[in-house]
């Protein structure tokens, strides 16, 4: 069995699944809240049962808290005229029923297995349907189901999937907020938790084509759906990732492979298990920095407190039996002494002691 790497991931093994997510709602979330990754591995199997096999422990072993394939038969999703939308230098299929044809040799059988795999491993199955076939036999397999991007005007699908009763991740890649909304009122949002991914449709999405301010923009204008961030930037650093956490996503996914370097499909675009890594070392380095969310006084500041606020100080001598008046008072460090602001209550007081020039105020000096 494999050991997420590093605490962070491995803490949240048991706390952090999919419905958790849905049932703690919204309102219960700040961007000091550990996101949901979702490794898409998509089908980056290219059909191979073993190759599959090695994206759900390579996921599970760099800390994700679930991995996603995609289910669907090229005849259903496609028609045989239907043109690329990638970048074709980097995959040169022109046709997109060529392309899927290519890789959809997976089906109820091997989707089984591989759900017995993620079970071994303690990472989250899931698979986006794209046909009502697939989606019936997933029901089986999966807690929450993924609609894609490609899906949202789909009403008859959408429909169909909000029938099953389980909470929905919507991609909204390329779509309106009207769009949005009609989907949303297909799934009945009252009914059943519904998660909304800010995506880019564009593969690959360059940085400037990100807009990660939209996650603000769902969160403002959807605030009954959980927010999230679907990836399609290139890899690099990761950074995209951990700005969309501190944007407020819940869930992030981005597309997963074994090897980044090969030709085709989704792995040009994906991040794999080291860059994966380098995801939670840096979010975990954000979340120190973050600390808490409640303003409070810390330990740390407990001898600045003392030492560097302000005291009342006698500006001039004060004789004991004298009143004092506020020209008798000034204020300086350290705070050892009364606070300037109890000044209306020192004013008008008798001093019990002489004070010299200079001394820090106490209320043992005052009657």
């Amino acid at each position: 069995m494999f050991v997420r790497a590093g605490s962070y991931a491995t803490a949240r093994i048991n706390v952090m699944k999919i419905n958790n997510i849905f049932h703690r709602g919204e309102r219960d979330v700040s961007i000091l809240t550990p996101p949901y990754v979702i490794a898409e591995a998509g089908v980056n199997h290219e059909g191979d049962m073993s190759i599959a096999r090695r994206l759900i422990d390579e996921a599970a072993e760099a800390g994700a808290h679930a991995i996603k394939f995609q289910t669907y038969k090229a005849s259903t999703l496609a028609s045989k005229n239907s043109p690329s939308y990638w970048d074709t230098t980097k995959e040169p299929t022109k046709s997109q029923f060529e392309l899927f044809s290519k890789y959809d040799k997976f089906w109820k059988p091997e989707f089984e297995e591989l759900k017995k795999q993620c079970d071994i491993v303690e990472i989250e199955f899931m698979s986006t349907p794209f046909d009502l076939e697939s989606a019936n036999f997933l029901s089986d397999l999966v807690d929450v189901f993924k609609i894609s991007s490609s899906d949202i005007t789909n009403k008859p699908f959408i429909k169909n999937i909000a029938a099953f009763g389980k909470p929905i991740i919507l991609s909204t890649g390329a779509s309106s907020c009207e769009e949005i909304s009609e989907a949303l009122e297909w799934v009945g949002l009252e009914k059943i938790p519904v998660a909304l991914l800010h995506c880019v449709l564009n593969y690959p999405t360059l940085d400037g084509d990100a807009h990660l301010g939209m996650i603000l923009g769902l969160r403002k204008k959807f605030p009954n759906a959980i927010v999230g961030y679907s990836d399609h930037t290139m890899p690099g650093n990761m950074k995209n990732l951990e700005i969309a956490t501190l944007l407020g996503a819940q869930i992030l996914e981005k597309h997963f492979t074994h090897d980044k370097s090969l030709q085709g499909n989704d792995h040009y675009h994906a991040m794999d298990k080291n860059d994966l890594r380098v995801f939670f070392s840096r979010i975990r380095d954000v979340q120190a920095v973050m600390g808490q969310e409640e303003k409070d006084i810390l330990d740390v500041e407990q001898s600045a407190r003392l030492n560097a606020r302000r005291s009342l100080v006698a500006r001039r001598r004060i004789t004991q039996g004298s009143s004092v008046s506020e020209a008798d008072l000034t204020w300086k460090r350290p705070a050892h002494g009364v606070s300037p602001k109890y000044i209306d209550e020192v004013v008008g007081r008798i001093s019990s002691v002489t004070i010299e020039e200079d001394d820090i105020i106490t209320w043992d000096m005052l009657n």
